[in-house]
C-alpha cells in the first residue's frame, strides 16, 4: 500500500483509525457517568420518582446480574410489558448491553395480537409494571416460552397467584427485590458484534400479522446520533417523552439521551392532558415528543387553564400527521414550536424532521409549509420517489410517487422464526425493492431533502380516475374551529369508482353542521375533491400507538354503523 506515480493504489489506502464497536453498553457508560447528575424522573400519583442517571447505571447493572441469575446468558429475548419509568429506561440499557435482546411488547395491541408478537418474538422473562400485572396475567398461559415474570411493583395475593398458575412459569419476582444486592458494577462484554440484535419491536400489525424487525446495536447508537444532532438535544434539557418505549424504541430517546444528558420525564400511566400540563411546569420540561392526539388533547387543555409553559420550547410529534392547525395554534397560542417527523417501525424509527432553513422567515407561509411537511432526511438516510411504473421519478418537490428509503437504520428485512407462510414470506418480501424499503407512502421529495406525504398508498382515493389526498382533506378539516377530530376515507361509489367520507367529531354543543364545513373547504380544493359524504361520530377510532384507524371506519361504513349525511 502505497502512493504511485498517478496516485492512490487502486485498492485503496486503508485508515489509521481504531474500530471500536457501536454497542449499546458504550452508550449506557458515557451516559451514567459523564452525564451521571442528569436525571430519569418518573411521575407518580402522590411524588414524582427521581433517579440520577448514575445510578440507573448501577441499577442497569444489577439488573444484569439479576438475569444472568435467572438463565440469560446469550441473545435470548427479554421482554417488558411496561409504561414509561425509570425501571423500563433501565431494562433499555442492561439487557442489549448484556448482549440478550430487548422485546418491547406493546401493550395496546389486542390481546391475539399480543400473543402472536410474544411468541413470534420469543421472549423467555417478560418485566412487567404491577399495574398491567393483571392483563399480562390473562395472557401468560398462551406463552409457553415465558419462564420467569418479573413485577414492578407490589400486586396483591390474587394477581400473583394467577401469574404462577401456569406450569412453564418457574417464578415470579418482585422487580427491587431481584436486583436488591446484586453487585452495582458489570463487565459489559466488549465482544459483541455491533450488527447483532440489541432491541426488536413489531409494527402495529394494521394488516395481517405484526411484522418483527431487529436493531441492531450499531443501527440504535447511529440513529441515537442523528436524533439528538438533528433536535440539538443538551444536557439542559428536560424532555417530557409521552411516546411509548413499546413503541419504536421511543423515537431513540432513550439512546439519546445517554449521548446528550438531557434528563427524561417519564409519565408513568398519566397519560392525560390535566397530569401532563402538571408535568410541564413541575419539572421544568423544555421539550418533549407524542402523538398528535396527545397534544391536541393538551393544546385543548391549556387553552383553557391558566397554565405556565413559558419554559417549553419544542414539542416533537409523530406516528401520523400532524394537523398544521395545531402547530399554528401551539405557535400562536402558546409560543411552542411543533417539531414534525416522519418515520416507521422499520426506520428505527426516525427518518426526517421538519425543521425549516434558517432563511425562511419564520411564521411565513414557506415557513408554514415546510414545517407541514414531513422534515429532511436525517443525514444518514437516502430517499427516493418511485413512479407507479416502477421508474424513478426526480427529487423536484413535484413528482408524485411511492417513497423508497435506505440507510444505516433502515431494516432490510423482517424478522422470520420459520414458522412464517409461504404467503407471509412473500408479502414481507414485497416491501424491498433492490436494497430500498418500500415505505407505502405517497409524496414527493424536494431537491433540499425534504418530504411532503400526501397519503398513505392503501388511503389514497382514486375519484374519476384521479387521486384525492385524504391527509389534506382531513388536515383542512381540522382547521375548522369547531373541529376536533376528522378522518376521511374512499367509499365505494357507482359513477366515480371513490368519493371520500369525512368522519369528524365536533366540539360539544356547537352549532356547526357538515354542509358549514363542506362551505368551509371551498376554495381550498377543488369541488370535486370535496367530501360528499359526512358523519358526525364521538371519536375516531385509533390504533395501538394513536394513528387513526381507518380500517375501523371502513368496517363501520361496511355495515351501516356510520350514519352518512350527503352535502
Amino acid at each position: 500500500m502505497g502512493i504511485g506515480a498517478k496516485g492512490w493504489h487502486a485498492e485503496g489506502m486503508k485508515s489509521t483509525m481504531q474500530s471500536t464497536p457501536l454497542l449499546i453498553s458504550s452508550l449506557l457508560r458515557y451516559g451514567t457517568t459523564v452525564h451521571g447528575e442528569s436525571e430519569v424522573v418518573t411521575w407518580a400519583a402522590d411524588e414524582p420518582r427521581r433517579t440520577t442517571y448514575r445510578d440507573l447505571g448501577r441499577q442497569a447493572a444489577q439488573l444484569a446480574h439479576a438475569l444472568r441469575r435467572l438463565g440469560i446468558d446469550g441473545d435470548q429475548r427479554v421482554g417488558t410489558f411496561m409504561w414509561n419509568n425509570a425501571e423500563h429506561l433501565m431494562a433499555y440499557l442492561a439487557v442489549p448491553s448484556m448482549g440478550a435482546v430487548l422485546h418491547a411488547l406493546n401493550i395496546r395491541l389486542f390481546p391475539q395480537q399480543l400473543i402472536y408478537v410474544a411468541q413470534h418474538g420469543g421472549s423467555e422473562i417478560v418485566i412487567v409494571d404491577n399495574s398491567l400485572a393483571g392483563p399480562f396475567g390473562q395472557l401468560l398461559a398462551h406463552l409457553p416460552a415465558v419462564r420467569h415474570v418479573i413485577v414492578n411493583g407490589p400486586v396483591d395475593d390474587a394477581t400473583r397467584a394467577a401469574l404462577e398458575a401456569p406450569d412453564h412459569v418457574e417464578g415470579v419476582h418482585d422487580f427491587a427485590g431481584l436486583i436488591a444486592g446484586e453487585p452495582i458494577d458489570y463487565d459489559w462484554p466488549e465482544d459483541i458484534d455491533e450488527q447483532d440484535a440489541a432491541s426488536m419491536c413489531y409494527t402495529s400489525g394494521t394488516t395481517g400479522n405484526p411484522k418483527g424487525v431487529a436493531y441492531s446495536h450499531r443501527s440504535n447508537y447511529l440513529h441515537s446520533m442523528g436524533v439528538a444532532a438533528t433536535l440539538a438535544m443538551t444536557p439542559a434539557d428536560r424532555l417530557l417523552i409521552v411516546v411509548p418505549l413499546f413503541h419504536a424504541n421511543a423515537w431513540g430517546f432513550p439512546y439519546a439521551a445517554m449521548v446528550t444528558g438531557s434528563t427524561l420525564v417519564m409519565p408513568d400511566r398519566y397519560l392525560q392532558a390535566e397530569p401532563l400540563s402538571a408535568m410541564l411546569v413541575k419539572e421544568k420540561v423544555t421539550g418533549g415528543a407524542g402523538v398528535p392526539t396527545i397534544w391536541n388533547d393538551l393544546l385543548h387543555y391549556l387553552d383553557t387553564h391558566d397554565v405556565d409553559v413559558s419554559l417549553v420550547r419544542t414539542l416533537m410529534v409523530g406516528g401520523s400527521a400532524a394537523p398544521p392547525a395545531l402547530m399554528r395554534a401551539f405557535h400562536d397560542n402558546h409560543d411552542i414550536e411543533i417539531i414534525h417527523g416522519w418515520g416507521m417501525t422499520e426506520t428505527s424509527p426516525v427518518g426526517s424532521l421538519a425543521i425549516p432553513p434558517p432563511r425562511v422567515e419564520v411564521d411565513s407561509e414557506e415557513y408554514w409549509t415546510y414545517k407541514a411537511s414531513q422534515g429532511r432526511l436525517l443525514c444518514g438516510v437516502e430517499g427516493r420517489i418511485v413512479a407507479p411504473d416502477g421508474s424513478v421519478a426526480p427529487s423536484d418537490g413535484e413528482s408524485v410517487g411511492e417513497l423508497e428509503v435506505r440507510g444505516p437504520w433502515i431494516t432490510a428485512s423482517y424478522y422470520s422464526n420459520g414458522t412464517e407462510s409461504d404467503a407471509e414470506i412473500g408479502e414481507m418480501a414485497a416491501k424491498f425493492d433492490d436494497g430500498w424499503l418500500r415505505t407505502g407512502d405517497v409524496g414527493k421529495l424536494s431537491a433540499d431533502g425534504f418530504i411532503t406525504l400526501t397519503d398513505r398508498a392503501k388511503d389514497v382515493i382514486k375519484s374519476g380516475g384521479e387521486w384525492i389526498s385524504s391527509v389534506e382533506l382531513e388536515n383542512a378539516i381540522m382547521g375548522h374551529p369547531e373541529v376536533l377530530e376528522a378522518s376521511v376515507i374512499g367509499v365505494a361509489d357507482d359513477k366515480w369508482g371513490e368519493r371520500p367520507l369525512a368522519s369528524v367529531v365536533l366540539r360539544p354543543e356547537t352549532a356547526t353542521t357538515v354542509a358549514d364545513l363542506s362551505d368551509f373547504l371551498e376554495g381550498k380544493f377543488a369541488r370535486w375533491q370535496v367530501p360528499d359524504r359526512w358523519a358526525v361520530i364521538d371519536e375516531v377510532p385509533k390504533t395501538s400507538v394513536g394513528k387513526f384507524d381507518k380500517k375501523v371506519l371502513r368496517a363501520r361504513y361496511a355495515e351501516g354503523e356510520l350514519e352518512v349525511v350527503k352535502t
